[in-house]
């Protein structure tokens, strides 16, 4: 059985618990949380929550902890943090700081001989597979993502954490336009503000500067600066109503052309839709914590990103029981 730990106990954390029992090599051993311990209340009957503050205190227990907290700033610091002392998974998702938390992450595992595997879900994650996959099928041609219509779990967080909010969801919405063209093959050049716009729900606390708000967020860096961005206030009862889901989805789509003069055009779609972000999000987590473990095992160290990983060793199966069945 793999040993998982799991850091922060909001939706991505209770999605992992969820996926831990969909997997029958893997149990969850302990939550930690910066909350009260009593306070947390958790399913599984077997496993116990405990502080953060004792976490190295079970460092011997533990074969892979999965980190649940938000790209904004928790992860940045927890992942280079515990990454000396646990085999670690987390779903770093700010993409233009991939680099920079590998580098980190990557020194931090290789001084304590353990595994991390960073930016692990579906986008980063299952896309970026699919987007190198397109690449190096298609070398001439264009990749293209679009993302939504759903709730991002990052950007939501990132404006949760804009002083005045009590509470918030955005949503990232693909301009449809933009996408009929990518699918006629036609490799449109496009920035990131002509394939999507973002709407964002935000619950504010009471006396808070609206207007501040509202600018807080349409500049932020590296999540709503370079979008169209809709700001909608909201009450909490509103927001509980009509935006209690969490889903979203997306695709990733590479156009291209083969032959000597590019006479043949060929159109490479993945695409996900879910009810369950977080859910979902988890399960891969669960999966690449399962690698985590064997390349542990197998002496290996250092941080590692999705592209690192053999598919085999994301299965529960045996390498010759994938090839006998799904080869």
């Amino acid at each position: 059985m793999i040993r998982i730990g799991i850091l922060g106990y909001g939706n991505l954390g209770k999605g992992v618990e969820k996926a831990i029992a969909s997997n029958p090599d893997t149990e969850l051993k302990y939550v930690f949380s910066r909350r009260n311990p009593e306070s947390v209340k958790i399913y599984t009957q077997s496993a116990s929550v405990k502080s953060i503050d004792e976490l190295l205190n079970y460092k011997d227990e533990i074969d892979v902890l999965i980190l649940c907290g938000g790209s904004a700033t928790d992860l940045p610091t927890q992942t280079p943090e515990y990454a000396k002392y646990f085999n670690v998974v987390d779903s770093f998702d700010t993409h233009a700081k991939i680099p920079e938390h590998y580098e980190n992450t990557n020194k931090a595992s290789k001084e304590g001989g353990k595994i991390s595997i960073i930016s692990v879900g579906w986008d980063p994650g299952m896309f970026s597979v699919n987007r190198l996959y397109g690449e190096v099928i298609l070398p001439v041609g264009s990749t293209y993502t679009f993302w939504g219509k759903g709730i991002s779990q990052g950007h939501s967080d990132a404006i949760r954490r804009v002083e005045g909010v009590a509470d918030a969801k955005q949503y990232t919405i693909p301009i449809k336009s933009a996408l009929t063209e990518v699918r006629r093959g036609t490799n449109p050049e496009l920035s990131t503000g002509e394939k999507h716009f973002r709407e964002c729900f935000v619950v504010a606390k009471e006396g808070a500067d609206k207007q501040k708000i509202e600018f807080e967020i349409k500049t932020m860096p590296n999540y709503f600066a370079d979008y169209d961005t809709v700001v909608h206030f909201v009450t909490q009862e509103e927001l509980d109503t009509n935006h209690k889901g969490m889903p979203h989805g997306g695709v990733v789509i590479r156009s291209g052309k083969t032959g000597f003069e590019g006479e043949n055009t060929h159109t490479v779609e993945y695409s996900l839709k879910l009810d369950s972000n977080p859910e979902f999000t988890s399960s891969i987590l669960v999966a690449f914590a399962r690698a985590a473990y064997k390349m542990n095992q197998e002496g290996q160290s250092g941080c590692k990103t999705v592209f690192d990983i053999p598919p085999y060793m994301l299965s529960m199966k045996s390498r010759d029981e994938i090839i006998k069945e799904l080869l």
